[in-house]
């Protein structure tokens, strides 16, 4: 099956065949934070994610949409490496962060700082609030000084809306938040040891709808502080919170470009098909 890609103006996202001269036009776009080109990724000998190339903004928050099983969330966890703790998994082709590859001898742990990585389900640490916090600060060695550590509990915990319902409870057990707070608070986690990239995975998919409205407009808040890539299956949230969308099917990027594009006028039928409901 011969994978298809669309191209689409490079001041905002880009997806693009592999030649040397389209190449050398993308790196020099300063809007781009993080681009894979050519990835393939293996679940021992099934080819999970194709021959596919995109580019994530600084400045836009980038939906990947398509039906279950079509590799959305194995292309994601690969700006991060997180696949690397699947034994079987294996990943071919180029990603780099702001022109390094992340691919091979970049370290792990500071890649994982760089690039910061919000899971499905609410996942706070079993301690208190303030310590799930600072575990990635301590981690890393980012603050030691008591003051230093509090600037940042509370700085994180405003940017996510947190810092009202829980500053006078810090030392309270995390699983006592709701569901709503604790993915919040995984936000601020994930945020507290300053990130350039945030990529989240269905990030709203556990939540009731009040809780999904907080997170999103969350999202807003930090879109152009942080680039940002998100996987749903909800189109109406891609359509909501994202600036560019990229659809995947079988493995196969098929579309990308402005959310606005993909919903109104999608280029290919197969994305028409997948925006109104006909498979998926």
């Amino acid at each position: 099956m011969v994978n298809q890609i669309m191209a689409f103006p490079r001041s905002t996202f880009s997806v693009t065949s592999l030649t040397e001269a389209r190449d050398t036009e993308i790196e020099s776009d300063t809007s781009i934070k993080m681009s894979a080109r050519d990835v393939d990724v293996y679940y021992g000998e099934v080819c999970a994610v194709q021959k596919v190339s995109l580019d994530i903004s600084r400045e836009n928050v980038t939906a990947l949409i398509g039906p279950s099983g079509c590799g959305k969330s194995t292309l994601l966890r690969c700006f991060n490496r997180m696949n690397d703790d699947i034994t079987e998994c294996r990943v071919e082709g180029s990603i780099t962060l702001d022109g390094e590859s992340i691919l091979g001898d970049m370290d792990v742990v500071e890649l994982r700082a760089r690039v910061g990585m919000v899971f499905q389900k609410p996942n706070p640490f079993p301690m208190s609030i303030e310590d799930n916090v600072l575990y990635g600060v301590r981690l890393h060695g980012l603050a030691r000084r008591r003051a230093e550590l509090d600037a940042i509990v509370e700085k994180s915990l405003r940017s996510t809306g947190l810092w009202e319902e829980v500053a006078d409870r810090l030392d309270s057990p995390a699983n006592r938040l709701s569901g709503g707070q604790q993915q919040r608070l995984c936000i601020a986690r994930a945020l507290a040891i300053e990130p350039e990239v945030i990529l989240m995975d269905e990030p709203c998919s556990a939540l009731d709808p009040i809780a999904t409205a907080r997170v999103e407009d969350l999202i807003g808040e930090l879109r152009g502080r942080y680039a940002i890539a998100i996987v749903t299956h909800n189109l109406q949230q891609a359509a909501r919170v994202s600036q560019q969308t990229a659809f995947l099917h079988l493995g196969h990027l098929i579309e990308a470009g402005p959310t606005s594009e993909i919903f109104t006028n999608p280029k290919e039928q197969r994305t028409s098909d997948y925006i109104t409901g006909r498979f998926g």
